[in-house]
């Protein structure tokens, strides 16, 4: 089974539209198809985010919340510094918890820090896609 960290973009996008790939991944998820990972981090920006842009959107977060048994990888601060060493530091706690929850796919839709970024998918030693490649990959993979 593939193992998805899913950042706070996709988890936003996923709670803020019952369409799309990141809900897809959502579903994927509900459905045991692939174990999705975050962090308390990604938890937190998240209901932050949304609490601020639109907040009648928490109530499907929650529901995620629910129905998805994460598996939660909250990173160590060495472990964050390590990989503070290949991206911006705000976003190294995400890839540090994405390179300790050993997944085969970090799902995001920050194109400026991690998308296209080689040096990060050798790093993390998995794919960094967004949320419509890593569904393609997964369904492909089945």
């Amino acid at each position: 089974m593939k193992r998805v960290f899913i950042d706070s973009s996709v988890l936003f996008a996923a709670a803020y539209s019952n369409k799309g790939y990141a809900r897809d991944l959502i579903l994927l998820g509900i459905q045991k198809k692939l174990q999705l990972v975050i962090s308390t981090l990604v938890i937190e920006e998240t209901r932050r985010n949304l609490a601020d842009f639109a907040p009648e959107t928490i109530p499907a977060l929650e529901e995620i919340f629910e129905l998805i048994p994460f598996e939660i990888a909250d990173p160590t601060i060495e472990e964050v510094l390590e990989a503070a060493n290949q991206v911006v530091i705000k976003d190294a706690p995400i890839l540090a918890s994405a390179k300790l929850g050993h997944v085969d796919i970090l799902a995001t839709l920050d194109k400026r820090h991690f998308l296209d970024h080689p040096e990060l998918e050798e790093f993390l030693a998995g794919k960094i896609l967004k949320p419509i490649d890593a569904y393609k990959l997964i369904l492909t993979k089945e």
